[in-house]
């Protein structure tokens, strides 16, 4: 239930590569040859049903990259400006269905406040940031902000070759664990997950506002 590519070889340029990750599911896979298929419009985003990720910790310690994140408005977002607050980062495309079905669950986690958690994502399949702001606005997930990384060097700065992909860091900037497919951010097997940087309490009960 995620979306898993091969490695890109590295003469490859950056759009060929985003080309490749915007291919529609097929199987749970990624067909390279298929067509990409936008989700369904004009309401919420359906919630993810069993947990089927993995919990990745082999990164642990690694630091946030040191990139600059851009909005619709053309405000900046400096990664590394995180450091002293823990920050969920998410990876995902709009091509995924896992990635949107999980979206809901995070919007309820960036209800806490930014000093508490901040959720970043940022989708690998689109560099168009009006186009993501209306994509999340269709569905009900304006709530979410519409970052981009316009050069596509987020996900090979992060080794990832798997979405949806959140990552979470601690209030030190460093990598406690990545969590590879679907999950319910919004339960108790996520709250345990988060708590590893102390940051459960305050994202349970700011969804339950």
């Amino acid at each position: 239930h995620h979306v898993v590519w091969e490695a890109v070889p590295l003469l490859l340029s950056r759009p060929l590569t985003l080309a490749v990750l915007g291919c529609a599911l097929l199987a749970g896979g990624c067909d390279r040859n298929s067509e990409q298929q936008a989700q369904p419009r004009g309401g919420p985003a359906s919630k993810p049903g069993a947990n089927s990720g993995k919990l990745d910790r082999s990164h642990a310690g690694s630091p946030l990259p040191a990139m600059t994140l851009y909005d619709v408005r053309g405000h900046e977002l400096d990664l590394q400006s995180h450091r002293g607050k823990p920050v969920l980062l998410n990876l995902w495309a709009t091509s995924c269905a896992p990635c949107i079905s999980v979206l809901p669950t995070l919007k309820e986690l960036s209800r806490a406040p930014d000093d508490q958690l901040r959720v970043v994502t940022v989708p690998q399949d689109m560099t168009d940031t009006a186009k993501v702001a209306r994509f999340l606005t269709e569905r009900r997930l304006d709530r979410l902000e519409a970052w981009l990384d316009p050069k596509s060097d987020l996900i090979f700065e992060l080794g990832e070759s798997s979405l949806p992909t959140p990552i979470l860091y601690d209030s030190e900037g460093n990598e406690v664990w990545r969590y590879i497919g679907d999950n319910d951010w919004s339960g108790e097997a996520a709250a345990a997950l988060l708590d590893a940087t102390g940051t459960a309490e305050s994202a349970q009960s700011a969804g339950e506002k």
